[in-house]
């Protein structure tokens, strides 16, 4: 991977873990073969009514098992692939301007160092992280 692309992502684990960003990644097939699997056995024992039940019972159970899993952020970043790495890191580096920096510890330092920046950069990946990832954010106490 590139070294700028490095960089970047260690910028945004850095930013991420001092403000304590937590993100769940919604599993929504997941949920969606619960309520599916639930309203098609309701369907084999109860008929129409079945399907209704199954498919009521279902969604609510699919729900609760893919809601409230949060993890720290800088763990789902490092997880991206490169692909999704490099699209961070455009999104980032918009964020950032003109900036010029030699090697990740300027580059954390001189945005760290500026509030503006910080601000910046924190706004181009929750986005990223809302948008891309369809992750529900959380802020740790």
């Amino acid at each position: 991977m590139a070294p700028r692309v490095d960089d970047i992502m260690r910028l945004c684990c850095e930013i991420s873990a001092h403000e304590k960003i937590k993100v769940a990644v919604k599993s929504s097939a997941k949920g969606a073969a619960v309520a599916g699997g639930t309203a098609f056995v309701g369907g084999l024992f109860g008929g129409p009514v079945g399907i209704a039940v199954g498919g009521a019972v279902g969604g609510l159970l699919g729900s609760w098992l893919t809601s409230g899993q949060f993890q720290p952020l800088p763990q789902i970043l490092m997880e991206l692939p490169p692909s999704q790495q490099q699209k961070l890191y455009d999104d980032v580096l918009r964020a950032l301007g003109q900036l010029d920096w030699t090697d990740a510890a300027q580059l954390v330092a001189l945005v760290m160092g500026s509030a503006t920046l910080k601000q910046q950069v924190a706004s181009a990946l929750i986005s990223y992280v809302t948008k891309e990832l369809r992750a529900e954010v959380r802020y740790q106490d």
